[in-house]
């Protein structure tokens, strides 16, 4: 009996440790304005390491509550309409603990009251600090800066408190099949991120691809500081380095570069201005060069509505559009995207204008959107054994997959987008959408024809997406399927950037957190991406050879791998 015992606590005293280093824990609080009164609706931002980042939104007396984070460091950014985004930074969590974070916030005209002025009677430094304490705006965040409510052990928490340094490692197998430009099917990527001077962030990203032949690589590395006055400018620089597709193409290794600018603001409390540009110089077959600038604007007509338009020069990167990452530093779907015609290179070029109007009734948003778009020389892609000696197309020496050029697409659409958060860990969003596609005018199409044979026609697409974590598992997961009402080369509504972008047809995102031993300073997670898990939307072509290849919206393909935080 005694050794059953002794067998049992030694189990015991082995498991604790493990299990309460990955007790989740929760961080609260209430938003209220300068006069104490409670935001409701006001959005609340968890910000963490590559993974652990969620939303949530202020009840009706300004409550928030974000429970199942792990233990680590998280910052806090809050906004709401008419006030100045809020910034906690550096929030500690230790095991199983709860955190309150009350944060107050300001309208421009608040945080710019100035002290008073001191005078004779004022000798006394401390009153003067007293007096002037209620229209100083660092000393009222002091007041709700986070409470030292939790129930992990003091020293813990403060040691998290004070990293200011993350990373995160990567490493992944299997094919993005994006057509030439896309990542090796064996590869390793990694993040670094360190703040700086509290309101500076320095980050390198990098994926790097190994195996037969050359590898490819991507860096990047980026600075962003946070303004008093809210604005966040950012300057990024990319390094980018394909090997040659194929040994019958002279000089054909690519070399890209690019320096990115970015910038956000606040006019008063009613508009949002986001701009900026990139300029990228590229080595493929010769030199070019191009300038891409973006930018947008949101005008809040309410605290629940927002009136916004939106200009962009390339497609947006959906891995960042799915709501968390599917894999931070996976810098394969970045700029540029060439394509090859007689031996000529091209980068595609695009113009997309947008309006939309939302608004937010509870737990459900509603988007309502018109756009119009024009890309010259898209990159398209295809599925099938390929060379580059015909001069038409740009094999990917990875995936079995090739870039082809097609012609100018110019169209204009509609886009309705309806969100709705059904529980605290699963939200449904439905998107519906019509306009152009470029399709084959006519079957049985060779593909040396087949970019004179392209026209533009409208489509209908409709798409319904899950997204949510297992509460007791944390495992996060993404369930989407896009439909679209006739054959089609590209997608419908090419630069949808909204909640209800989902990738064409069938496809699947899991993110599994792994149990950790107790000796890393970090946690694991599997992940696994598969799209286009029926191989829809392939459309026949003939191969110069005389076998069958296909152009495709998105090609079949499955991802995967591990990821170590720290």
């Amino acid at each position: 009996m005694l050794r059953k015992l002794g067998c049992l606590a030694m189990v015991l005293g082995l498991a604790l440790p493990v299990w309460a280093g990955e007790k989740p824990g929760s961080i609260s609080g209430y938003v209220r304005n300068a006069g104490g009164v409670p935001q409701m609706g006001a959005v609340v931002e968890v910000l963490g390491s590559a993974f652990h980042s969620l939303r949530v939104f202020t009840d009706v007396s300004g409550f928030y509550s974000a429970s199942g984070l792990l233990p680590g460091v998280y910052n806090l950014k809050v906004s709401a309409p008419y006030f100045l985004p809020a910034l906690r930074q550096r929030v500690g969590l230790g095991a199983g603990g709860n955190v309150v974070v009350n944060v107050t916030l300001s309208t421009l005209f608040e945080a710019v009251q100035l002290a008073p002025v001191r005078g004779a009677g004022d000798d006394d430094d401390w009153k003067w600090v007293l007096r002037s304490s209620a229209n100083r705006a660092v000393l009222r965040m002091l007041d709700d800066g986070p409470a030292a409510n939790s129930s992990a052990s003091p020293s813990s928490a403060g040691d998290q408190g004070k990293r200011d340094l993350t990373g995160s490692l990567y490493f992944l197998a299997g094919s993005d099949s994006d057509g030439f430009g896309g990542a090796q099917d064996m590869s390793t990527a990694f993040s670094v991120e360190k703040s700086i001077f509290a309101a500076g962030t320095v980050s390198l990203l990098g994926n790097v691809g190994y195996g037969d032949g050359p590898s490819a690589a991507v860096l990047r590395a980026s600075y962003s500081h946070k303004m008093a006055n809210g604005s966040t400018p950012q300057m990024a620089f990319t390094m980018r380095s394909l090997p040659s597709p194929d040994a019958s193409l002279h000089n054909a290794s690519l070399q890209a570069l690019a320096l990115t600018t970015s910038d956000d603001f606040s006019l008063g409390q009613i508009l949002e201005l986001k701009f900026g540009s990139e300029l990228q110089t590229i080595q493929f077959m010769g030199r070019v060069s191009a300038f891409r600038p973006f930018g947008s604007a949101g005008l809040h007509l309410s605290p629940n509505t927002v009136l916004a338009y939106n200009y962009a020069t390339s497609e947006p990167d959906s891995r960042l559009d799915k709501g968390f990452d599917s894999a931070p530093a996976d810098l394969s779907e970045s700029q540029p995207r060439v394509s090859i015609a007689g031996f000529v290179p091209s980068l595609e070029h695009a113009h997309h204008h947008e309006l939309s109007l939302s608004r937010r009734l509870g737990n459900t948003n509603f988007e309502a959107a018109v756009y119009s778009d024009r890309v010259a020389d898209p990159a398209l892609t295809g599925v099938g054994e390929f060379t580059a000696s015909s001069g038409q197309a740009l094999p990917d020496p990875y995936s079995g997959t090739f870039t082809y050029r097609g012609m100018t697409l110019d169209t204009q659409g509609l886009r309705l987008v309806l969100e709705h958060q059904m529980t605290s860990d699963i939200t449904a969003t439905l998107d519906y959408g019509y306009g152009g596609v470029l399709d084959l005018d006519k079957p049985d199409v060779s593909l040396q024809d087949a970019r004179e044979a392209t026209e533009v026609r409208d489509r209908h697409t409709l798409a319904g997406k899950v997204t949510g974590t297992v509460p007791r598992t944390k495992t996060r997961w993404i369930a989407s399927y896009r439909w679209i009402s006739g054959s089609a080369l590209t997608p419908v509504d090419m630069f949808n950037a909204s909640p209800g972008q989902a990738d064409p047809f069938l496809s699947f995102f899991l993110r599994q957190p792994i149990p950790g031993n107790g000796f890393l300073p970090s946690h694991m997670d599997a992940m696994i991406d598969i799209r286009n898990l029926l191989s829809q939307g392939y459309v026949p072509l003939m191969g110069s050879d005389g076998h069958t290849v296909y152009l495709v919206q998105a090609a079949r393909s499955v991802r995967g791998g591990v990821a170590f935080t720290f």
